[in-house]
This record gives C-alpha cells, sequence and structure tokens, in this order.
C-alpha cells in the first residue's frame, strides 16, 4: 500500500495505541497518590513501583527496537496490550509490595513491546511530526477524562479501580489494534545501517528530558497537598493540565511545524521544563504554583512533537521511531523512585534543584546534535 493509505487506514489505531501506550505520561501523579494513599506504600516505593513499569517497557523496547524492520508490528502490538491489559487486571486482586511490583514489570516490558511496534509504524507515516501531534491532542483528551474520572473512582471503590481502569485502556487499545492496524511497508535495504551522530545526540537529549518530566509530574499531587492546597484545587489543576495538554502543545506543534527549526525546539524545550519544575517545586502560594503545574507535562508533548519528526527523517528504517518507549521511560524509568527518595530526605525542592542541573545536559545534547544535523544534512536542522 501507499504511505498516503497506510496513513488513512491506520491512523486511528496508532492514535489509540499511543494514549495507552502513554498512560504514564498523563497518569503518573493519581498513580503514585494511589499507591501512597490507597494502599498505604511510602512515596519511594511507590516510585520504586512505577520505575519498574518504566524499566520493563525501556528493556522491551530497547530489544524490539532495533529488529522492528523484521517484525510482524501489528501481531505484536496487539499481544503486548492484550498482555498488558491481564496483568493490570491480576493487580488490582494484590495488595503486597511484591506481587505488584513483580506485575508492574511485566505489565511494562507487555507495554514498551507493543509501544515500539506503535511508535516505528507512526515513523513511516507521510508526515510523522503531524500523526505524532494527532496523537498527542489525543492523549490531552484521554488524560482530561482519566484525571477526571481515577480520582472519583478511587474514592467511590478505592485502589483496585486504579489497576482496573489501567485494564480496561489496554484492553481497548488492544481490540483497535486487531481492527484497524496496519503493518508498514516493508523497508529494510537501510535496516542495520548504524544510527548517525546526530540520531544518537537526540535519543539522549529527549530521554534525558524525560526525566525532569517523570521527577517532577510523578509528585506534583503529593507535592501540591504537602503545601496544604486544598485536595479540590490540586485535583482541579490536575484536571486543567489536561486541557492544556489537550488545546495547546500538539496544535502549537503543527503550525509551527513548517516555520521554526525541530532542532532549536529541541533545545528550548528542557530549559522551560526546568524552570517550570523550580516553580512546581518550590512555589508556596497556589495562584503561582497552579499555572505552573497546570503547563509542565505541555512543554514534554510539544518538544517531543518536533523531535519524533526530526528522528523519524534522520532514522527512516523506522528504528529510531520504534525506540521511542525507550527514550521517553529510561529517564522516567529512574526519576519516580529517585524523586521520591529525593523528597522523602532533602525535600521536593531538591526535585527543583535537579532538574535545572539535568536540563543543562539535555540541551547540551540537543545543540551537538542540531550541529551534526547542520555538519551533514543542512536540510534537516531547519
Amino acid at each position: 500500500m501507499s504511505a498516503k493509505e497506510f496513513h488513512m487506514t491506520g491512523a486511528a489505531a496508532l492514535v489509540i495505541a499511543h494514549c495507552a501506550g502513554m498512560l504514564d505520561l498523563v497518569a503518573l501523579p493519581v498513580w503514585v497518590g494511589a499507591l501512597v494513599e490507597r494502599f498505604g506504600f511510602s512515596p519511594q516505593q511507590a516510585g520504586m513501583m512505577a520505575t519498574l513499569f518504566l524499566l520493563g517497557a525501556v528493556a522491551a523496547s530497547a530489544f524490539a527496537a532495533p529488529l522492528f524492520a523484521r517484525l510482524n508490528q501489528k501481531a505484536l502490538a496487539v499481544l503486548g496490550f492484550a498482555v498488558a491489559s491481564a496483568t493490570f487486571l491480576a493487580a488490582s486482586t494484590q495488595t503486597s509490595l511484591t506481587m505488584l511490583s513483580l506485575l508492574h514489570l511485566v505489565a511494562g516490558i507487555s507495554v514498551g513491546i507493543a509501544l515500539s511496534m506503535v511508535h516505528g509504524t507512526m515513523g513511516h507515516a507521510a508526515n510523522p511530526h503531524r500523526l505524532f501531534a494527532a496523537a498527542g491532542m489525543a492523549l490531552g483528551l484521554f488524560g482530561i477524562v482519566l484525571l477526571a474520572a481515577i480520582p472519583q473512582l478511587l474514592i467511590l471503590r478505592g485502589g483496585p479501580v486504579l489497576f482496573q481502569v489501567f485494564a480496561g485502556v489496554m484492553a481497548i487499545a488492544a481490540i483497535s489494534s486487531a481492527l484497524l492496524f496496519r503493518n508498514p511497508p516493508r523497508q529494510v535495504e537501510h535496516a542495520r545501517t548504524p544510527f548517525s551522530r546526530a540520531t544518537w545526540y537526540t535519543i539522549f537529549g529527549i530521554s534525558i528530558m524525560t526525566f525532569n518530566q517523570s521527577m517532577v509530574f510523578s509528585f506534583v499531587e503529593v507535592i501540591g497537598k504537602a503545601r496544604g492546597f486544598e485536595p479540590s484545587n490540586v485535583l482541579a489543576v490536575l484536571i486543567a493540565l489536561g486541557f492544556v495538554n489537550f488545546l495547546v502543545p500538539a496544535p502549537l506543534a503543527t503550525f509551527l511545524q513548517t516555520r521554526v527549526s525541530a532542532p532549536l525546539m529541541a533545545q528550548i524545550g528542557p530549559g522551560i521544563q526546568a524552570v517550570l519544575a523550580v516553580i512546581v517545586t518550590s512555589a508556596t502560594v497556589f495562584p503561582l504554583w497552579a499555572p505552573a503545574a497546570a503547563v509542565f507535562v505541555a512543554v514534554q508533548i510539544f518538544t517531543h512533537t518536533f523531535v519524533f519528526g526530526l528522528l523519524a527523517k534522520l532514522d527512516p528504517t523506522g528504528r529510531a521511531a520504534a525506540a521511542t518507549p525507550a527514550m521517553l521511560m529510561v529517564g522516567a524509568a529512574l526519576a519516580p523512585i529517585i524523586g521520591g527518595a529525593l523528597g522523602q530526605n532533602f525535600g521536593f525542592a531538591a526535585l527543583g534543584a535537579t532538574a535545572v542541573a539535568v536540563s543543562i545536559v539535555s540541551i547540551g545534547f540537543f545543540t551537538k546534535a542540531k550541529a551534526e544535523s547542520t555538519a551533514f544534512t543542512p536540510s534537516l536542522a531547519s
């Protein structure tokens, strides 16, 4: 099939699967918060379980991405989401740290494999930047529903409902993938070509940026309540965050696609993220804290849309795009447990200081990537 036909027939499945696979990006605050408040785990233990989920996804994606062109993408996407659904359903029946930790790891592995197939296939679309932006917009809408519904369901039905909702999300992704997913056209001639230095620097830059994203966002709800803000106000900020994610980053990234340099946007993103992280982790006045928390995730979504489109150009085989879960989650995997340890032992302001240092490293990698792109493939730097 042509690239245009592939894009039209498979886009819906890819967008739905992206929302399910990127569940952690929008659900981490209520996820970690529920593990602390509803299951009685410490912030560090809750962070560890989120970390195990993310580590499983990283390992699975790192294994599957290099093999992307030789795999049956649809079959693995369906299988991965189906196994994740069953695993989360099992988690809803458990309360022990050991069993929940193991199930988080298994779910992460399953999601990582499925999401690698989804993102690698997105990389073969007619316009990967625009498709990823559309998926980001859908993720914002998904986040609105999730962040509004889960806290209320937790009040009504207790902690297990968190994992029941996750199981349902994964089941929907498995069904839609089975019905609508289309494997991309085979392009194996360059499948074993090593990544360029620009590709690697871009991968490192976005991976490090996601460390900040996950470290701070995982504890937004906990930080808000620790600052003495009313729980209803904190919930309102999380819902507003979902609306911001839906209305701002993806449409703005689509509008700016041909108007600004993708490498430049990648350089700017981590700096803005660091400023917001300092406000979110240090502000004690709600009118200052709330806007920063509400737009925090949008910066990551906006920046990564440009990075995804850039990687699709740098590596036309789809392998770099298929490694997107590993890029997003390798930093995020370590962040919840590190963030929990920092917050528990040094106070949440320590997360902001760490975010500034990490953002400098991320900007450095994006700067190197821009230099390599300009030197060897000038068209990619614009």
